[in-house]
């Protein structure tokens, strides 16, 4: 079975459709605060939809299977993490950004350290999120490349001609309704992108188990004996240099999940810009705290659609099954083995709430460069309407900012040799920043000596030391073997060094 003329009618249509369902949602911008934090305030349930689909659209629906099909179920460790850190965020961190009407997280560090603070911490984050949405645009194009490599009509293309294909269509389709429909599009179009989305996951979770002889049974079977059921693992057979690399032990997982998250949702402008459209304190933490819930379930779904994968393949290869990487088994079971218009209606599901990922995405690092950089020094006298319009040609330098990114991770990622789960690669980018940012939040927050010159200070160390402890290239320089730690301890590690740089150094400052 082949992704046929009907599933390409399909996804045409359903594309055209949210394009046009998402300009309308948008209503009418008259200032930025229409088009970054939707005016009044947007429901609570319908920003924690938006949190959920914005944080693992695409990475979830393409790389999670693969994650459970080459290893086992101990990623969902993470999630209780993820949980954990949701709540945190939601008593300590959203109190400080509801006090006073604040358009960014990085206005709370101006006013604790000044504006050199501001403005470092939120360049840090347009360069996380250049490098890890680079890497949710490759992954959103894995499916497309599969189709149009299945569909014979460009035949004698390579991969890496198809990826860029794919990422340039999806990029340009996106920044239409973005450009125009700001923060408005974006939540409302995850609502509804979030339901299709997971209802195709759970129908091509049916029809691939009832492609499975035996059904769940014969799944069970064929993963018990290579343990892939495995949930849990304390790791406490490793060494110490072992247990701190390896990042599914329970212990590594549950605290390096729960930090990341107080990184990811409390200080990364793309999650709090969602909290803040709520319009207040309230339904911003009933929002985040309800999605972590919604993320466990949505995570151990696409776990058991890698199980099942990985039954329905007999455990082959990506070599074997005649694939670039692993990442692309879920996508290859889509177009080649579900009846036709479904393999078109979940292919289009994944492109349209993917889209409304990097929209979200585009839509905060406008807001940020808006807010952070552009108005304070170049728009101060500016009217709301040169304000918006501003806003809008900085979306869309970042459209193709973040293309050109993409195209960087296709080349990288298509080359020979082992490579990460793109689901892996991503969140490995974004924890490696995210310790600055958190020790630098935390820092301000619950410490009153550190001032200005300190945060900075250790912001810089935190950012600096993990360099040393990341397996890249100043870890290859290194004399000897280095110290090499887990992703998911990178946001805890940073955020460690940068509150006790940051206090070192106030104490030094103080007594001199």
């Amino acid at each position: 079975m082949q992704f046929g003329i009907t599933d390409y009618i399909v996804l045409v249509l359903y594309l055209v459709g949210v394009a046009v369902f998402g300009l309308k949602a948008s209503g009418k911008q008259n200032s930025t605060k229409d088009y970054f934090l939707g005016g009044d305030g947007i429901p609570w349930w319908a920003v924690l939809f938006s949190i959920v689909a914005t944080e693992t659209s695409t990475l979830t629906f393409i790389s999670i299977p693969a994650v459970a099909y080459g290893g086992n179920l101990t990623f969902l460790q993470i999630t209780i993490g993820y949980f954990i850190g949701r709540v945190f965020v939601a008593l300590f961190f959203l109190p400080k950004y509801y006090d006073g009407e604040m358009y960014t997280a990085y206005q709370f560090l101006e006013r604790r350290f000044g504006p050199v603070m501001r403005n470092v911490t939120s360049t840090t984050f347009m360069i996380t999120r250049l490098l890890a949405d680079g890497v949710r645009l490759f992954a959103t194009a894995i499916p497309l490349a599969i189709i149009l490599r299945l569909g014979g009509a460009f035949t004698g293309w390579g991969d890496l001609e198809l990826y860029m294909l794919s990422i340039a269509l999806i990029a340009g389709i996106t920044l239409v309704y973005t450009f125009f429909g700001g923060i408005k599009a974006v939540v409302w179009m995850d609502v509804v992108q979030l339901g299709v989305y997971l209802g195709g996951a759970v129908l091509a979770m049916i029809i691939l188990l009832n492609k499975i002889p035996g059904g769940w049974s014969d799944v069970l079977a064929i993963a018990s004996p290579d343990h892939k059921l495995q949930i849990f693992r304390l790791g406490f057979d490793l060494s110490f240099k072992e247990f701190i690399a390896q990042p599914y032990t329970f212990f590594t997982a549950l605290i390096g999940g729960a930090v990341f998250t107080l990184a990811s949702h409390g200080t990364d402008q793309l999650l709090v810009q969602r909290v803040l459209a709520t319009g207040n304190l309230k339904s911003g933490q009933k929002a985040l705290i309800w999605s972590g819930g919604v993320v466990i379930l949505q995570f151990g779904l696409f776990l058991c659609i890698g199980l099942m994968l990985y039954a329905f393949y007999n455990g082959m290869s990506a070599e074997g099954l005649g694939l670039a990487t692993t990442d692309e088994i879920f996508a290859k079971f889509i177009v080649e083995q579900l009846p036709g218009g479904i393999s078109g209606l979940i292919v289009a599901a994944l492109f349209a709430a993917a889209m409304s990922s990097l929209s979200s995405s585009l839509n905060s690092l406008a807001s940020a460069t808006n807010f952070d950089l552009y108005k304070p020094y170049f728009g101060k006298n500016n009217t709301p309407e040169q304000d918006l319009k501003a806003s809008r040609i900085i979306t869309l330098i970042w459209g193709v900012i973040l293309t050109g990114s993409a195209f960087l991770f296709a080349v990288l990622q298509l080359q020979e040799g082992q490579r990460p789960t793109v689901v892996e690669l991503g969140l490995g980018i974004a924890s490696y920043t995210y310790g600055g940012l958190l020790g630098s939040f935390l820092l301000g927050m619950f410490f009153k000596y550190p001032g200005s010159k300190d945060a900075v200070i250790g912001f810089l160390c935190g950012m600096i030391t993990l360099l040393f402890m990341v397996n890249g290239p100043v870890q290859n320089i290194l004399p000897g073997e280095g110290l090499i730690i887990a992703w998911p301890l990178y946001t805890l590690v940073g955020s460690v060094v940068v509150i006790s740089t940051g206090m070192i150094s106030a104490r030094i400052r103080k007594a001199a």
